[in-house]
């Protein structure tokens, strides 16, 4: 309906230039429930469902290896060349028909889309691209130009063959050309590769449907969108973002993992952040009561443990006499252990007087007694 109104309008729209009508009724024209189609990818569930149930979607893409199947299926199709451009460089069936080999250079792999033969009910029509950005260079890999090369000599070869029966042949200058020489019609193109999927096996796609393709692969091959846009000959990026590129499977994992993967890493961060702090802030632990300080290393501090006067060998790792928190009123053990001897000659006053502050004896020396007794 959408298309029927735009190409009413374009006729309206002549007929007020001319003069015949005052003003274009389908102006006013509006379709309401209609939403462009978007490409599905031909994933393992929509196989299954489709191989169930006989449900396909309106526009459809196969995978890469679905691809590669295909085209293994094929290469022995006059054709093949066709159904390779339209997979892998993204050209329109009518640009594709309308192709001629003084278009093409082989040693610099380049084609350039200048006309387009495309169909008006039975009748062939060749005119333009379909759109001034139409007109465009296409870059060839060097396997699509010995895809071409095989394609030519096998033109060659029929030609001479026709040559040697009697048959007429026509030299047009076309690519792809009917045993005759003449080109192919496009309907033509549309049929047989039909039947070449049914003949494969694979899931169903349109012929149309292989450009979606190309733009989804060359995507996840790494192109940008402007690159596509060109690729494709598009006037705007929107409709090669929107309409033709299409998320393939492996590129929705990849993005998946390297989304999981950027998450993890920063909780990982995180939790090793907080032991760092944890770990920081933590209090020291002290010493259990009856057991040998971690600075002492096994062998007593003299501050903590006195040992009998005379004793050599002073045993390793005895208890503290004194709890470290009863550190104003120390607690003796009743044991004689750790106690000092007094002897008979020590006083009280010696024993309170700190080491250092023992009094002070002063000697005076005279004529009559030179030195000190």
């Amino acid at each position: 309906m959408q298309h029927l109104r735009t190409t009413l309008r374009a006729a309206l729209n002549l007929a007020v230039r001319e003069g015949l009508i005052d003003g274009n009724p389908a102006r006013h024209i509006e379709v309401s429930g209609y939403q462009q189609p978007h490409a599905k990818v031909w994933t393992g569930t929509r196989v299954e469902q489709w191989e169930r149930t006989g449900d396909r979607p309106p526009v459809a893409v196969w995978t890469a290896e679905q691809l590669a199947e295909f085209l293994g299926a094929v290469g022995d199709d006059s054709l093949f060349a066709f159904w390779w451009l339209t997979a892998l460089r993204g050209l329109r069936r009518g640009e594709t028909c309308g192709l001629r080999w003084l278009d093409i250079d082989l040693d610099y792999g380049v084609l350039t889309i200048e006309r387009s033969r495309t169909t008006a009910g039975y009748a062939v029509v060749e005119g333009a691209p379909k759109t001034p950005a139409g007109r465009r260079a296409v870059a060839l890999d060097k396997h699509t130009v010995a895809v071409l090369r095989a394609h030519r000599r096998r033109q060659l070869d029929d030609k001479a063959k026709a040559a040697a029966d009697g048959t007429p042949w026509t030299d047009t200058g076309y690519v792809f050309t009917r045993t005759d020489g003449l080109p192919i019609n496009p309907n033509y193109a549309t049929t047989r590769f039909r039947k070449l999927v049914q003949r494969a096996g694979l899931p169903p796609v349109r012929l149309h449907d292989l450009r979606h393709g190309a733009a989804s692969l060359a995507h996840e091959a790494g192109a940008d969108l402007k690159t596509l846009q060109d690729l494709l000959g598009h006037s705007s990026i929107v409709i090669t973002a929107d309409t033709y590129t299409s998320v393939l499977p492996e590129v929705q994992r990849h993005c998946a993992d390297a989304t999981a993967h950027l998450v993890l890493a920063a909780a990982r961060r995180t939790r090793k952040k907080i032991k760092h702090m944890a770990r920081k802030n933590r209090p020291a632990r002290r010493p259990k009561s009856g057991a040998p300080t971690p600075a002492a290393s096994g062998v007593a501090s003299q501050a903590q443990v006195r040992t009998v006067k005379g004793e050599k060998n002073p045993p390793s790792g005895l208890a503290p006499t004194s709890h470290p928190r009863d550190t104003h009123h120390p607690h003796r053990p009743h044991s004689t252990k750790g106690l000092i001897r007094v002897s008979a000659a020590q006083t009280l006053h010696d024993l309170a007087r700190p080491k250092g502050f023992e009094p002070l004896t002063f000697c005076y020396r005279t004529r009559r007694s030179p030195a000190c007794s």
